[in-house]
């Protein structure tokens, strides 16, 4: 049956309960979760689905809310062998359905309001043999009912076998599946608490997607902090919420995307206690500076600290140290971690030039999920390539400039759409933008923005063009502005360009 890795992540985690103890760690919609409790369920929960028969290697979707039933499945999941397979509750069942199928799952957790949803996705997939329910569905098996297995000893596996298989957000095509091991995961998860420790900062905020590679990434990490972590989680990001929650619990630290923060300027932030926020992490995207510098201005006890991954290095490459942050960069390559620029032919850039992101590292992925094709584009003599432009410049830091599939060509000038959109979010009026490349005769292509205002302001799209135009001219301003009630966004939080491109497609027809 194989040994269990040093790496294996039940085995952290059953470290990380034994160094703590017991303990009030988790605040969930008022409720306090002891660390206790919170593991044994997770004993408990792994019996339980050994007992179901779903074995070692076989693939288990978890498709929920945030909840602290979410990390008690993940845990427990690991603990049986099984490999984590996370899904996005704001799924559509024809994509869960593709997640499902793809990854040959043999069981499904999920909580009773996404039941309907799962039932739909897994009809007549004969792998399927197991659907699960936090509480009481017809025909689901109840989570409660597998808790009250005795729980067993850990089951073997090994610090290359899978631990889990996250699918991309699939803004180009059908999501893949990214293999990532126990070594991998325990790699990032390990990196990413050295790199952010600071001794005391032990009272955080989680609103991030678990079922994101960004949430999990925060939720490994956890597992290496030497200190008792007293966390309060978040169903879903909610503005209102995630202030409150600050204040009340004199909380320290959150992790964020950049949406997250747009969103909150838009929020009466002075009329909240939030002097005990310190470190704000924000990955999963870049950051306009403009709203970094609004938001370190309007809470300025709070220290922002970018940070860079993908799905396919287990969220992280690169990150400011704390103390060393430097405004705009997503930080320097953690310990382990090789990053190099190169450009359309191969060649390595030196510094300050912008070219493709390429990184190797104990993190990165095994490979796409049944597409060697796919692996063999994206795995090249052992470095990933991104798809990322970005720079390193003289010190070592990293600069993000854009995707290289987001990159419009206008009149044979590059011009990248984060720069446009930092932009457009200096204009006091606008809260969100994203911009796309739309096909053009005479330019080639033509830059297209989208805007959302803020709550009370008022701009028209011919203004918008023309303050673009004279804060960036030349061939970057945009020639349309469409002003939208919002800026579609992926299910994590980014900017959503297959969407834009969608509607100046339909524009066009």
């Amino acid at each position: 049956m194989g040994a269990i890795g040093e790496r294996n992540l039940a085995v952290q985690a059953e470290r990380s309960y034994q160094r703590k103890g017991d303990y009030e760690a988790l605040l969930f919609e008022g409720t306090w979760h002891r660390s206790g409790e919170l593991f044994e369920r997770s004993r408990r929960l792994a019996a339980g689905i050994a007992g179901l028969g779903v074995g070692p290697g076989e693939r288990v979707v978890v498709t929920m809310g945030n909840s602290p039933d979410v990390g008690i499945a993940y845990q427990a999941l690991w603990r049986a062998g099984t490999v984590v397979t996370p899904a996005n509750f704001l799924l559509p069942a024809e994509d869960l359905r593709h997640v499902i199928a793809d990854a040959q799952a043999t069981a499904v957790i999920t909580s009773p309001e996404f039941a309907d949803k799962v039932r739909e996705a897994t009809a007549e997939l004969d792998h399927v043999r197991h659907t699960v329910s936090t509480g009481e569905v017809d025909g689901f098996v109840p989570l409660a009912a597998l808790e009250e297995s005795e729980p067993g000893a850990i089951v073997p596996r090994e610090d290359g076998d899978l631990a889990a298989l996250l699918y991309t957000g699939g803004t180009t095509g059908r999501s893949k599946g990214v293999m990532l091991t126990h070594a991998n995961l325990a790699y990032t998860g390990e990196a990413a608490h050295r790199s952010a420790y600071v001794p005391g900062i032990n009272r955080v905020l989680g609103t991030l997607p678990l079922s994101h590679a960004y949430g999990l990434l925060v939720t490994i990490a956890g597992l290496y902090n030497p200190e008792r972590t007293v966390g309060v989680l978040l169903r879903w990001f909610d503005p209102t919420l995630f202030l409150e929650m600050i204040a009340e619990h004199r909380l320290q630290q959150a992790a964020v995307v950049p949406t997250m923060l747009q969103i909150l300027l838009s929020q009466p932030l002075e009329d909240y206690e939030l002097s005990s926020l310190q470190y704000v992490s924000s990955g999963g995207a870049p950051l306009a500076a403009e709203v970094a510098e609004q938001f370190s201005r309007r809470v300025p006890s709070a220290r922002i600290r970018q940070g860079y991954g993908l799905t396919e290095t287990a969220a992280l490459i690169s990150t400011n140290p704390v103390g060393r942050e430097k405004a705009g960069s997503v930080g320097i390559p953690v310990p382990g971690t090789g990053v190099r620029i190169l450009d359309d032919s191969g060649a390595e850039l030196p510094p300050n030039e912008v070219g493709e992101i390429c990184a190797r590292s104990p993190g990165v992925m095994q490979g796409y999920w049944h597409s060697p094709d796919a692996t063999a584009e994206a795995l090249r003599d052992g470095w990933l390539h991104t798809g990322d432009l970005g720079y390193l410049d003289d010190e070592g830091y990293l600069f993000i400039v854009d995707r290289k599939k987001d990159l419009i060509i206008r009149g044979g000038f590059n011009v990248y759409p984060r720069d446009v959109e930092d932009a457009l979010l200096e204009h006091p009026a606008i809260e969100s933008a994203g911009v796309v490349g739309r096909p053009d005769q005479v330019s080639g292509e033509e830059v297209v923005a989208f805007v959302s205002l803020r709550p009370g302001a008022e701009a028209t799209e011919e203004e918008l063009v023309e303050w673009a135009r004279g804060r960036i001219g030349g061939y970057k301003y945009p020639r349309e502005v469409h002003i939208v009630d919002a800026v579609p966004l992926t299910n994590v939080g980014k900017i959503d360009r297959k969407a834009l491109r969608g509607r100046l497609a339909v524009s066009r027809g």
